[in-house]
């Protein structure tokens, strides 16, 4: 059987829990800790580490700084989410930003996300972003 992850990461994603980003911590306290739904953070995924994963809605929420839009950034996220997806897993990506200036809209943004993929047997990833939801 294939393993899930490459636990040579185990090391870094809890260096990682443990020194979260200012938004990572903001959603993680402030919301994702207490949602109803357990969410974990910093989960090791094939070759990866992911900000956050619920494992019953099979959702991974990546919270993005400026670095993930540059070309680089941008093929390097390309290249994860479809190694990632091939697990049947739905990865909803936040720009920081959207953290700081919109958090509600963020929250929300989550929790529909999360709902639609229980209600649905394979995961959509077709979800309007928080931005949209002000």
């Amino acid at each position: 059987m294939e393993r899930k992850h490459n636990t040579e990461l185990t090391n870094n994603a809890r260096t990682l829990r443990k020194n979260m980003t200012r938004e990572e911590r903001h959603l993680w306290y402030d919301f994702l800790k207490r949602y109803p739904i357990r969410f974990l953070r910093q989960k090791v995924i094939d070759n990866y580490i992911v900000d956050f994963y619920c494992h019953s809605a099979r959702l991974i929420i990546e919270l993005d700084g400026s670095q993930h839009y540059e070309e680089k950034g941008l093929l390097k996220d390309k290249i994860r989410t479809e190694r990632i997806e091939q697990r049947n897993l739905t990865i909803i990506r936040i720009p920081n930003n959207e953290v700081n200036r919109n958090f509600e809209g963020v929250c929300q943004y989550i929790d529909i996300a999360v709902k639609e993929s229980l209600r649905q047997p394979a995961a959509d990833t077709s979800h309007e972003s928080p931005s949209q939801l002000r």
